[in-house]
C-alpha cells in the first residue's frame, strides 16, 4: 500500500486553487482578495499547530485528561465564534456554549458509554471537533433566521401577544421557521453523504489506510453524532435566543437592524 505524504512542497503546491479563487475575485471586482489572504494564512497555521499539538496529545504516555481539557476548550471558543458571526443576538455566545455543551455530552455519552467507539485521545479529540464545528454553522443560521424573522414578522407577533397569547405560542412560527432553516442542510448532507459527496472522516480513514468499509461506517455514526448535537445546540439558542427579544411586561422588543 502506498503510504499518503505531503510535504512542505506538497502543501505549497495545493494553493494553487486558492489562487484560482483569488483570480475570479479580481476579475469579477468581488473584493475578497483579503479575506481570502487571512483565511488561507490562518488555515495553515491554526492547522499546522493542530497537528503539532495532537502529535504531543497522542502520544502513548500523555494522560486522556489534556484530551479532555482540549475538548472543553473547543466549546467556549465556539459559542465565542457564533457570537461574532450573529452579534444582534444578545448573550448568542453563552447560549451557544451551553447548548453546545448539552448537545457534545449527549453525543459522547452515546458513543462512548454504548462502546461504539473507544474512549481514547485519538478518538475523542476529531470527533469532538468535527461535532461541535459542524453545529456552529447551525447554530448561526439559526440564530440569523430566528432575529430575522423576530424582525420580519414583529407585527403579527406583537398582534398575538396583544390577544393574549403567550410568549411560546406567539413565537412558536418564528422559532420553528429558523429551526428548519438551520437544520435542513445538515440533513440533506446527511442524506447524500456517499453519493453525492465523501465526507471529511470516510476520506481521512481511507488515506490512513483503514477498511473503507470500516471507514464508512465510523463516518456514518459521525455524521449522527453531527446532525444530533446541532440539533440540541440550535434548539438552545432558539429557545433561549427569542427569549431578548420579550421583556417582562410581554411586549417585543426587535431587533434595530
Amino acid at each position: 500500500m502506498t503510504d499518503v505524504y505531503i510535504g512542505w512542497w506538497g502543501l505549497a503546491a495545493s494553493l494553487v486553487p486558492v489562487l484560482v479563487v483569488a483570480g475570479i475575485s479580481m476579475g469579477r471586482r468581488l473584493g475578497l482578495e483579503r479575506d481570502l489572504v487571512v483565511a488561507t494564512a490562518r488555515a495553515m497555521a491554526q492547522l499546522v499547530l493542530a497537528g503539532w499539538a495532537l502529535t504531543l496529545l497522542l502520544d502513548e504516555g500523555t494522560s486522556i485528561l489534556w484530551a479532555w481539557a482540549w475538548v472543553a476548550a473547543m466549546v467556549p471558543v465556539a459559542g465565542d465564534a457564533a457570537r461574532r458571526r450573529e452579534p444582534r443576538l444578545r448573550g448568542l455566545g453563552l447560549m451557544t456554549t451551553g447548548g453546545a455543551v448539552l448537545g457534545l455530552a449527549v453525543s459522547l455519552a452515546t458513543v462512548f458509554a454504548l462502546g461504539i467507539l473507544p474512549l481514547v485521545a485519538r478518538v475523542l479529540v476529531p470527533v469532538s471537533g468535527m461535532v461541535v464545528g459542524n453545529s456552529l454553522k447551525v447554530v448561526v443560521v439559526a440564530a440569523t433566521r430566528l432575529v430575522d424573522g423576530i424582525r420580519d414578522r414583529a407585527g403579527e407577533v406583537e398582534a398575538m401577544l396583544a390577544l393574549g397569547f403567550t410568549p411560546d405560542r406567539a413565537v412558536r412560527d418564528v422559532t420553528s421557521d429558523a429551526l428548519r432553516m438551520a437544520l435542513r442542510p445538515q440533513i440533506e448532507i446527511t442524506r447524500t453523504a456517499g453519493v453525492v459527496f465523501l465526507p471529511g472522516a470516510l476520506t481521512g480513514l481511507i488515506l490512513a489506510g483503514v477498511d473503507p468499509l470500516q471507514a464508512a461506517l465510523i463516518q456514518v455514526a459521525v455524521l449522527f453524532l453531527i446532525l444530533g448535537t446541532a440539533a440540541v445546540t440550535a434548539l438552545v439558542v432558539v429557545l433561549l435566543g427569542v427569549r431578548t427579544f420579550i421583556i417582562d411586561d410581554q411586549r417585543l422588543v426587535p431587533p434595530v437592524a
